[in-house]
């Protein structure tokens, strides 16, 4: 069995989840699902940035100490993630004592290698974003590009990592690799960012600064700047550092067993430089192999703005969940935004995809499961269920093909595609007509085991994005759970006893 590495960023834990969060760790859990569904054995990451300025005035100011916030905020990000159904298999917390270490080793690891030095830095500091910008960056308004915060001048020592050094071989890997950061407009970012030279990485700060955060191997009066303490967390989750081992058998260079590299890292395109240029070049000082893909999603904007806590317009998707149920979320958000361009979010496109769950898939499951019911006693007929064999060939084809390739707008619009297509297999083969035809037997009997058959197929292909309503599905077909991609061929329907029940998607009031 294959394995495949999958992690999300994590979140910062100073605010609560909102929708911009849970599109991420949705896109991340469908990807994921996916993955298990189509035979591999998968580890998806998330969890909790949990160190640095703004967290330590978080704190502060609500009276608490920075890892009493943590603890809570790491605990509210884990009650969204169950009510949003997502299938992490690690939660990764950078206040753990593995994770302290791993950096550490890390740190020293880049020190060693010749590639940190000590000088002192001036620049334009954004609390905000916990990072420097350039005076182009911040531009006449002397604000940060990103968010739109305040900026301040800061001068101070710091510890620096040689990012410079590996500046053409970072565009080289790039120019070669051209499915390495995708979708393409974003890689195209990240080569024009490369195209000036690219400065160093200061990658500490004065303690007497900002205390909370993880110390320097051989300086205790700095902490390790956030970022890289945060972006160290898919290396510790993926085991391939022991930092508990002598220094030459940690794990640098000759890996031992582990997850990494990840094969794909999911962020949003803020976040793109970090993960891009940043997050290589200490790979590649640190001896370690780059991740496989970086795959760089839009924004969600509310009219022309993007969803920020700060600006006020956010979505609560656990608002939208209470009304609709997690699927719809889950629905709108994987079938609303093309993967890596930016979506508005809308109340009358969220009603749109959700009467398309209602009114297409789950009114294709009701009258099918009535239909067994009333013509055949509630069991699937023991005949040819290949009626829709070439739409059903076709539909899966081009849904695996665009999950495959990141495109998960396109392969749900197959699948549904699919469940339109058996409606309208249902109005040409007419089956109260064939029930009422002395001679209609044998027709109806293929008609009701090939729309059975079909429905499996579908729970297959939305498992991912609705699985709780998939496997509700599966369990109403007679099926014992949700078949895996490579059991479809072989899968038997003929004489399982199945269950109406009430409707998958209730219609809602639209008000």
């Amino acid at each position: 069995m294959s394995s495949f590495y999958l992690t999300t960023p994590i979140y910062y834990a100073s605010g609560e989840p909102h929708l911009g969060h849970a599109y991420t760790t949705i896109l991340a859990d469908v990807i994921a699902r996916y993955r298990r569904r189509a035979g591999q054995d998968v580890l998806f990451l998330t969890g909790t940035d949990e160190h640095g300025q703004k967290i330590q005035e978080a704190a502060a100011e609500q009276g608490m100490s920075p890892l009493e916030l943590c603890d809570l905020m790491a605990g509210r990000f884990e009650e969204a993630w169950e009510d949003l159904g997502i299938s992490h298999d690690r939660f990764i917390r950078t206040t753990e004592a593995e994770h302290r270490a791993v950096v550490m080793a890390l740190l020293e690891r880049l020190k060693d290698n010749g590639h940190i030095y000590e000088a002192e830095y001036a620049g334009w500091y954004s609390v905000g974003q916990e990072r420097y910008f350039t005076e182009k960056e911040i531009g006449p308004d002397r604000v940060d590009p990103i968010a739109g915060g305040p900026v301040q001048r800061i001068r101070e020592k710091n510890y620096f990592f040689r990012m410079s050094h590996f500046q053409e071989r970072l565009v080289r890997h790039i120019e070669e690799n051209p499915e390495w950061i995708v979708p393409a407009t974003r890689r195209n970012e990240v080569l024009g960012f490369l195209a000036q030279p690219l400065a160093d990485l200061s990658i500490s700060r004065p303690r007497a600064r900002i205390h909370w955060g993880i110390p320097l191997p051989w300086d205790d009066a700095q902490v390790c700047y956030v970022w890289v303490d945060a972006l160290t967390n898919y290396v510790t989750a993926s085991g391939a550092i022991d930092p508990g081992a002598p220094q030459e058998e940690r794990g640098f260079g000759d890996l031992r067993p582990s997850r990494w590299p990840a094969d794909v890292h999911l962020m949003g395109k803020d976040i793109l430089t970090t993960h891009a240029v940043y997050w290589p070049t200490l790979l590649m000082g640190a001896d370690l192999p780059l991740p496989r893909r970086i795959l760089a999603h839009g924004w969600w904007v509310v009219g022309d703005t993007k969803m920020s806590k700060s600006l006020g317009n956010v979505v609560d998707p656990l608002d939208l969940r209470e009304r609709f149920g997690t699927g719809a979320v889950r629905w709108y958000l994987m079938r609303e935004m093309a993967t890596g361009q930016d979506a508005s979010y809308t109340p009358d496109r969220f009603l749109t995809r959700y009467d398309e769950l209602s009114n297409i898939l789950g009114n294709l499951a009701h009258r099918t499961l009535s239909m067994v019911k009333r013509y055949r006693g509630g069991v699937v007929p023991d005949a040819p269920s290949d009626g829709l064999a070439a739409e059903t060939g076709k539909a899966l084809a081009a849904y695996r093909e665009s999950l495959e390739g990141y495109r998960l707008h396109e392969g749900f619009a197959a699948a549904m595609n699919l469940a339109r297509g058996a409606n309208g297999f249902v109005e040409a083969k007419e089956p109260w007509a064939l029930a009422r035809d002395p001679e209609g037997g044998n027709e109806l009997d293929r008609t009701l085991a090939t729309l059975v058959r079909t429905l499996a197929i579908l729970a297959a292909m939305f498992e991912p994005v609705t699985p709780n309503k998939a496997h509700k599905l599966a369990t109403r077909l007679g099926l014992d759970s949700v078949p895996l991609f490579p059991e479809l061929d072989a899968l038997e329907v003929g004489g399982r006893p199945v269950t109406v029940g009430s409707p998958l998607f209730p219609r809602v009031d639209p008000e």
